[in-house]
Parts: C-alpha cells; sequence; structure tokens
C-alpha cells in the first residue's frame, strides 16, 4: 500500500478501529501489571500471583495487533512493531526466572509501555484522522 486511500472499504475500517482499541488496552494493561508488581513489591506479596496470571490475560493482544495490521492494511512499521511486542513480551517470560537477566525484566516492560504507546498513538493516526494525499510510511 503506497499511502493512505482516501476511501477505505468497511472491513479494512473495522480491522483499524480494533488495532487501536487493541493497542491501547495492550497500554492499559503494561501499567496495570507494572502496578501489580510494585503492590507484591511494596505492600504484599499475594500480588505476584495475580502478576503472573494477569500476563496470561493480555499476552494474545500482540497477536490479535498482527491479524489486524494486516487485514487493517496499516503500514509494514506498525505490523512490525506489533510482532516486536509479541517477541518483547515472549522474553519477559525468560527475563522473570533466570538469575543472571533478571534485571532486565523491568527494563523490557518499560519497553513494552513505550512501544505500545507508540503504536497505539500511529494506530490512532490512522484509524480516525482524515487521509492525506501521498502520505507514506
Amino acid at each position: 500500500m503506497m499511502g493512505k486511500e482516501k476511501h477505505v472499504n468497511t472491513s479494512v475500517r473495522v480491522s483499524r478501529f480494533i488495532f487501536t482499541g487493541l493497542a491501547w488496552g495492550l497500554v492499559a494493561c503494561v501499567v496495570i501489571q507494572t502496578f501489580l508488581a510494585g503492590m507484591a513489591i511494596f505492600s504484599n506479596s499475594m500480588y505476584w500471583t495475580k502478576h503472573i496470571v494477569f500476563v496470561h490475560l493480555f499476552e494474545i493482544i500482540p497477536i490479535l495487533m498482527l491479524i489486524f495490521a494486516f487485514t487493517g492494511q496499516l503500514p509494514k512499521t506498525l505490523r512490525w512493531q506489533s510482532a516486536g511486542l509479541l517477541g518483547l513480551i515472549f522474553a519477559q517470560y525468560f527475563t522473570a526466572n533466570m538469575k543472571m537477566i533478571v534485571a532486565l525484566h523491568p527494563v523490557i516492560a518499560l519497553v513494552i509501555f513505550l512501544v505500545s504507546w507508540i503504536v497505539a498513538k500511529r494506530a490512532g493516526q490512522w484509524c480516525f484522522e482524515p487521509a492525506e494525499e501521498g502520505r507514506t510510511e
């Protein structure tokens, strides 16, 4: 796709809308997940279980985002960033239990937050802003 069309069909528009919702949902999930970790560290260790269980509820979001990035004919950068988010969440599983690299776990969480924020913001631009002639990404 060379640029953003002025008229996109309904299924593409719906896919873009769903992608945008999923992207902002992932941002919210990362914030909640960080909150749960903070509660486990600073308040009550029982929150570790909630932290561990909660990730299983949102780990699928980047997979769904990747699917809807294709069906929504979104730019390749958003597709790659969605795949990158999936890879980063996968990396979290490795860093959570490996003593040599456990300190990377919160750093990767920050990267996930940053990338998901950027993706959500860009998705919103593609979903809700009027088309611009010649716009490419």
